[in-house]
């Protein structure tokens, strides 16, 4: 059984609507860069080797500057960190054109900054939902904020090729620096008050505090544990397998460009269900949610018809957002305000963080063991992690009273 929301719609939130605005700009900024970049190679300005450095040096800059920023949005206003951040990203992209041709050092540099500019946006953002929205309108907008972000996964590249028929590479990232500065200057004031008492204290002190609360949470680190393998094991294995399986098992590219598109609609599907629905044991919904990517390798290990593997990617799809959002919803329910910024920004790092360690083993592991293995032991893992997690007794409601 389970709860129908009774909650007023959050569109009608003048502050939300402003911050999911700005949400879906940077967002879209920061997933077209990868595609104008490829259109970059296919125009000859770079080469495919500048492409890999470039995105490589911006992903370290997102590593190594998201700890701060969670310290940095739970110590200042929040809008002002997106605001800064969201600036660094407009000013440094069209540094990046600039060095199209002419030096791939800028280029890696100008990437690395950009990336550090998105890692100050995504923990603000998270904590910023928690200022601005109702407690009973959160699972809303997130919902909500999702579905943006899916949007945009699905639309930039089909966005990018068009506009590509029209400018160059170099105006495209011109474009993206222009979302970044929308993003910027469209957010709402929040309501917390920085808080100056920490000011004094180092940035790994008030990153252990950050710590330190997300220990109070158990459903919090068993949840964060689960997604972490489902990303280091089961995204990086199918990741390299998927293009594999549909170019040797169904003999077409079309399988992959199928399989990728019907991961994102299923993720539409699951956002649009879950901020409507409420069940009556929130925790569990969200790791059988997430246990459902454990399907995917399987239909990648078994010799199923291909649009079985398509519906399966749809069901993963789904079962991404049923955790997602009822995921954020706690965490932003559940940890104390003024350590918000940092408990989320501890949850970037170690769930994205880990991904690119987990593409770097899994090529030698299929050299060494073969894809069988390798895909069989991430089905058990992406299973068994949410089962595992589901175990610890307040990962029934993600909260401490459950």
């Amino acid at each position: 059984m389970t709860e129908k929301a009774t909650a007023p719609s959050v569109l009608k939130n003048v502050a939300f609507l402003r911050l999911w605005t700005g949400t879906t700009a940077s967002g879209l900024a920061m997933w077209a860069l990868p595609f104008v970049l490829g259109l970059a190679v296919l125009e000859r300005s770079i080469t495919a080797v500048e492409l890999g450095v470039v995105l490589a040096t911006r992903t370290v800059g997102f590593l190594v500057v998201v700890p701060v920023a969670g310290v940095l949005a739970d110590r200042h206003s929040r809008r002002n960190v997106v605001f800064w951040s969201c600036l660094t990203g407009a000013v440094m992209t069209p540094v990046i054109a600039l060095g199209m041709g002419r030096s791939l050092v800028l280029m890696a540099a100008a990437a690395a900054i950009v990336g550090a500019g998105q890692a100050g946006c995504r923990p603000a953002f998270q904590a910023m939902v928690a200022e601005v929205v109702p407690e009973s309108q959160r699972q809303q907008a997130n919902a909500a904020t999702t579905l943006a972000i899916r949007v945009t996964t699905l639309a930039a590249p089909s966005l990018t090729a068009l506009a590509a028929l029209l400018v160059d590479a170099r105006a495209l990232l011109i474009i993206t620096a222009a979302l970044w500065l929308a993003a910027a200057f469209v957010l709402p004031q929040g309501t917390r008050a920085p808080d100056r008492t920490t000011a004094q204290a180092s940035f790994a002190a008030d990153f252990l505090e950050g710590l330190n609360e997300a220990r109070r949470h158990p459903w919090l680190l068993s949840g964060l544990g689960a997604l972490t393998a489902m990303v280091a094991f089961g995204y990086s294995a199918t990741a390299v397998l998927l293009p594999v399986v549909s170019r040797d098992r169904y003999d077409t590219e079309a399988v992959l460009a199928a399989a990728t598109t019907a991961y994102t609609l299923g993720a539409l599907a699951g956002a649009a269900l879950i901020g409507r629905w409420r069940p009556k044991t929130p925790g569990w919904a969200a790791l059988a949610g997430l246990a459902c990517y454990g399907l995917v390798p399987l239909a990648l290990l078994l010799p199923v018809h291909w649009f079985v593997l398509i519906a399966v990617y749809v069901v993963a799809g789904v079962g991404i957002e049923l955790f997602n959002v009822p995921w954020f919803t706690a965490v932003q329910r559940e940890v104390e305000p003024g350590k918000l910024a940092r408990v989320s920004s501890l949850d970037f790092l170690l769930s994205f963080g880990l991904a690119p360690v987990g593409l770097a083993f899994i090529a030698p592991a299929i050299d060494h063991f073969g894809a069988g293995v390798v895909l069989g032991a991430c089905a058990v893992i992406c299973f068994a992690a949410p089962a595992a997690a589901a175990l610890v007794p307040s990962s029934r409601g993600f909260t401490r009273s459950s």
